[in-house]
């Protein structure tokens, strides 16, 4: 990939200031697949200058010019879509039947949700006051995103701020710059203006740091840590930026008596367990009513066992690895912490057998957990399940709340009536029901320590805006 040491400014690929090289690896053998520059501030400023000369006539756009453009990319990504899902199973381990069907697919999935969000947006607008509001651009957005879903983070900001007549400065993971590469090229192609949109590789010390100081950055989007996400949100403070975060979460899944527990365990567990456990809206702690408790652990263990762990390069529903040693490392230490405090069902420590290479981990479930341990507060980003009891609906859903996240939540239950009774006691920005699932276009986002603000569809692109009024 020739432009990958070089950094997208001002419609360019160039040679960055910094000279500092960082490896790009494949994490289902530890084979080197490229290296990338680890920008710096010079670089960091060089980009946001671009973009915020390009704003001065960018922001001045039409909703038809804009829609023209996303019409573009939308062409051009389903061109290089196995491109994208290729580079994405290459850099952090995604099965590709995962890569095509979820992680690229998102690029599309999420581009045709903005395209309808941004078709039904309203400029103008009266109030009944008699005043107008105005939505405009909020102006140069800095952009922030992880590893485990990188092309569906991208997308769900990079987007939402062209589309809105914003321009912005992206830095992807640097563990994932081969599918952010490939999505700047095909941004070039699609025709956005020079400085519409620029890419920088870096670190979250340096080139995160300095975006969420810049003081010409109106705007920080951020997906990651909750850690990382505060370290984002006390930079960007003394500018007085708008913020927005996606961050981690400790999702609870509630599963009654009442639902079908053949279909409805096992589908948890596996929900829990795909992509490897890396995403933060997973659901990790399986909260077991316990009149089924004992019938629950039989088919969670069966499950777990029956989960094949496999080559990404293979076609399949089996696990790939975690994307680098330093999420290994910090599975396998929650593992040894939930081998102190509780039962192990499934799994543990080290990896399956025939995969020594990469950095593969066992599916693993912990019974017999209790909501203060640290396997049930921490999260652990891995294929790690704990499963608690409850003995009713009220002691279900303090378990579920007594967490400092709030991202997602899962309910099974055969009562309709219970399942809308629940949900609205749930303190999370996404509740689940019966495995219903996320569905472009919608908001995405939590309550808590779990994040602020929405991504996705109509609420996700209203974060990019302003709003004026004018009183006549």
């Amino acid at each position: 990939m020739g432009n990958l040491k070089k950094f997208y400014i001002n419609g360019d690929w160039v040679t960055p200031n910094s000279k500092t090289e960082f490896p790009v690896s494949n994490p289902a053998n530890n084979s080197q697949v490229g290296t990338i520059i680890l920008g710096n501030k010079a670089d960091v400023d060089n980009a946001v200058a671009a973009a915020k000369e390009a704003f001065k006539t960018y922001a001045k756009t039409t909703k038809e010019d804009r829609l023209k453009l996303l019409s573009n990319l939308l062409k051009i990504t389903k061109e290089r879509f196995e491109e994208l899902a290729q580079a994405i199973t290459t850099e952090m381990g995604a099965p590709i039947t995962m890569s095509r069907e979820a992680q690229a697919d998102a690029g599309i999935g999420h581009l045709e949700g903005f395209i309808d969000a941004l078709k039904n947006s309203k400029d103008r607008e009266v109030l009944s006051s008699g005043d107008t509001i105005l939505r405009e651009p909020i102006g140069v957005c800095g952009l922030i995103t992880p590893w485990n879903w990188p092309i569906n983070q991208i997308a769900l900001k990079v987007i939402p701020a062209l589309a809105a007549g914003s321009t912005c400065v992206l830095k992807p993971s640097e563990y994932t710059p081969l599918s952010a590469t490939l999505y700047a090229e095909m941004l070039h192609d699609a025709g956005f203006p020079k400085g519409a949109f620029n890419l920088l590789h870096g670190d979250g010390p340096t080139v995160g740091s300095a975006m969420s100081r810049h003081p010409d950055i109106q705007m920080m989007s951020f997906t990651g840590s909750t850690r990382a996400g505060t370290s984002v949100t006390k930079d960007s403070a003394d500018t007085v930026k708008r913020v927005t975060l996606e961050l981690g979460g400790k999702s609870p899944n509630l599963i009654f008596a009442d639902c079908d527990l053949e279909e409805r365990v096992s589908g948890s567990v596996l929900e829990c367990f795909y992509n490897s456990g890396q995403s933060c809206d997973a659901p990790t702690r399986l909260l077991v009513e316990r009149s089924c408790y004992e019938e629950v652990l039989k088919i969670a263990k069966r499950t777990a066992e029956n989960q094949a762990v496999d080559e990404p390069t293979k076609e399949g529903e089996h696990l790939g690895p975690l994307f680098d040693k330093i999420q290994f490392d910090r599975v396998q230490n929650m593992i040894k912490v939930g081998l102190d405090e509780a039962d192990l069902l499934v799994g543990g420590l080290g990896k399956p057998e025939g995969f020594e290479d990469g950095w593969y981990v066992k599916p693993t479930i912990f019974k017999d957990v209790s909501n203060d341990m640290r396997i049930a507060q921490e999260e652990i980003f891995g294929p790690v399940l704990v499963i608690i009891p409850f003995m009713n609906e009220k002691e279900a859903i303090e378990i579920a709340n007594d967490t400092p996240y709030g991202l997602a939540a899962y309910l099974q239950t055969g009562d309709s009536e219970k399942a809308e009774r629940v949900a609205s006691q749930l303190r999370a920005g996404a509740v689940h029901i019966n495995g219903g699932g996320f569905n472009y276009g919608s908001p995405f986002g939590g309550y808590k320590q779990s994040g602020n603000g929405r991504e996705g569809g109509t609420l996700g692109l209203e974060d990019f805006q302003e709003i004026k009024t004018l009183h006549f």
